[in-house]
């Protein structure tokens, strides 16, 4: 389904784009940030800690990071609640990706991963390499909707597109 090398390019595209994302979102207030705008996790800030949180918990289940500070995807919107505080948690993180990623072998994407699911409830079995396509397509998502709010208050975001990323 997909490879190592498929990874490590998604690694390197997630980080150029939280890149792009975060330094089109430093120019705006704290309160534009954090002001409820309709989206799905209602701001910006609140729907960068959750991607944040939810990568957390992902390179937890996959055995490259500890669990996330916060429990619940409710509790993961306040993962961080200074703006500073995320974007450096943020930069950090996705260091953790690359690094998972640059050490991931074929092996390592085999066979199904079993976890207990905060959005069921339940214990749910998948297999490997759809969660890590999961979780690259979890947070072009959520990017995209940050992206849409960023335009919505007449903020433009630098190129978004995998064919024009430098060193991807």
């Amino acid at each position: 389904m997909i490879s190592p090398s498929y990874v490590r390019t998604m690694a390197r595209y997630n980080a150029w784009q939280n890149a792009n994302v975060y330094g089109a979102s430093d120019g705006l207030s704290d309160a534009q940030r954090k002001e409820d705008r309709g989206a799905f996790f209602g701001s910006i800030h609140a729907t960068l800690n959750h991607l944040l949180w939810a990568d957390q918990a992902w390179l937890h289940r996959f055995g490259a990071a500890p669990p996330p500070a916060k429990r619940g995807i409710v509790e993961g919107l306040a993962l961080c609640e200074t703006w500073e505080a995320l974007h450096d948690e943020r930069r950090r993180f996705d260091g953790v990706i690359q690094d998972w990623a640059d050490r991931l072998q074929p092996p390592d994407m085999a066979g199904d991963l079993t976890w207990i699911s905060g959005a069921t409830g339940r214990e749910l079995t998948r297999p490997k390499a759809l969660l890590i396509v999961h979780l690259f397509n979890h947070q072009t998502h959520h990017r995209g909707q940050v992206h849409a709010l960023l335009t919505g208050l007449g903020v433009k975001p630098g190129v978004t597109d995998l064919p024009f990323g430098e060193n991807i």
